[in-house]
């Protein structure tokens, strides 16, 4: 199989623009390094699909000289799922520039605040985990009590009255 260098190249770089567009605030831009991943994706399929061959029908010819018929199928579940989560996106893009004229995200006062709250917040977690550890003797509230959940029935014999199939048949 030989791959030419270009197309790995391509690949790389489409994946690298869509991560780098994705992690931008601008839900266009999202969309666009959505495509461009999905696009790559794609790319990626054709790429290991290999060398391409007579059409995968039984009787075609020999199963040497036909195509592998799973990446074909994994390109076109990827060009749907591409399609559907660009039309959420859009959808999404249409839906934030008629409420707020914009398709930005900016950070709002909540998130600030447990951005900024958050070393507090470790710290606190780091005394209560303290409090916790001196407490590891006892591990459950049901040591040493008498009456703990889980209780043993006796055993109960099981009479069995009816009559015996054997005696049945053998008369």
């Amino acid at each position: 199989m030989d791959v030419s260098l270009a197309l790995i190249v391509i690949m790389a770089v489409l994946f690298a623009c869509g991560v780098y567009a994705m992690l931008e605030r601008s839900l266009t831009r999202v969309l666009i390094g959505f495509l461009l991943l999905g696009n790559a994706a794609n790319l990626l399929l054709l790429i290991v699909m290999g060398f391409p061959g007579i059409a995968p029908f039984y009787g075609a010819g020999e199963p040497d000289e036909m195509s592998d018929p799973l990446p074909q199928a994994l390109m076109l579940t990827a060009i749907v799922i591409t399609f559907a989560v660009s039309a959420f996106l859009l959808a999404l893009i249409y839906r934030s520039w008629q409420l707020g004229q914009a398709d930005t995200f900016e950070d709002d006062a909540v998130d600030v605040a447990i951005r900024e709250g958050s070393a507090d917040a470790e710290e606190a977690m780091d005394e209560e985990t303290e409090i916790e550890d001196e407490d590891d003797d006892a591990t459950t509230d049901f040591v040493g009590v008498i009456t703990s959940p889980i209780t043993i029935p006796e055993q109960r014999r099981i009479v069995d009255d009816e009559p015996d199939d054997d005696e049945e048949g053998s008369r």
